[in-house]
């Protein structure tokens, strides 16, 4: 797979470092990419370019690489580069990198942007993850939201506590796709029991998210997203 990644600094490289470990040719793009940085990750090709010229993208090679990774620390760049990727150069994927979480309504497909990822969204799931029960905790989204992965701790006082996977009437566009049980992960089955302090980990869509916590946990307080999508680019 032929990937290209603008933006260079500690997260563009890390990516870069990874998937050239899993066998994937690197091109990293970047205004300062100088001997020094470009030392830091030898093993990919690299181009000293302003990642939102279409000159540059077109010396890059986007409309020959396989997926775009928006990755520089100002949201409008990654915006740009997502939306030239997809309309000018027609990248079949564009991955893209969110640093302000009030920004993350306008990353979607009207943008270009295939998958944002939103590290202050993803620490603020690991955290409530950490000490959460009975409390469902978005972990990702997919597809600007129209599906996403949570998890749940199964407090002592479910009613489901005890019930076989089988036998629980999960909401629609629900799947259980793990149990992790005293550190150890479960692919489940009808036949698997619930225990309490299970995590469990669901793939479903915001609609239902009430509905499965309500059935799973009731009485505890649903937290969902309230912040202000204004516009803070």
């Amino acid at each position: 797979m032929r990937v290209v990644i603008a933006g260079a600094g500690s997260v563009g490289r890390s990516i870069a470092r990874e998937l050239l470990r899993n066998g994937h040719h690197v091109l990293l793009v970047d205004r300062d990419a100088d001997g020094e940085r470009v030392q830091k990750v030898p093993d990919a090709s690299w181009l000293q370019a302003d990642a939102c010229e279409i000159e540059a993208l077109g010396e890059a090679g986007l409309a020959q690489c396989d997926v775009v990774v928006a990755a520089t620390g100002d949201d409008k760049v990654n915006l740009v580069l997502s939306l030239l990727a997809k309309t000018e150069f027609g990248v079949p994927r564009t991955v893209a990198r969110v640093n302000n979480p009030k920004n993350e309504w306008m990353f979607d497909e009207a943008w270009g942007v295939d998958v944002a990822v939103s590290t202050p969204r993803l620490m603020t799931a690991l955290v409530e993850e950490a000490v959460s029960v009975g409390d469902l905790v978005r972990i990702f989204e997919f597809q600007q939201g129209k599906a996403m992965m949570v998890e749940m701790t199964l407090p002592v006082g479910s009613p489901y506590a005890g019930s076989r996977v089988g036998d629980v009437p999960f909401p629609g566009n629900t799947v259980l796709t793990g149990i992790i049980r005293e550190g150890h992960p479960i692919a489940p089955t009808r036949d698997d029991a619930l225990e309490p302090l299970d995590e469990l980990l669901f793939v479903t869509t915001p609609d239902v998210e009430p509905e499965l916590e309500s059935l799973l946990s009731p009485g505890q307080r649903h937290k969902r997203d309230t912040e202000d999508p204004d516009d803070d680019l």
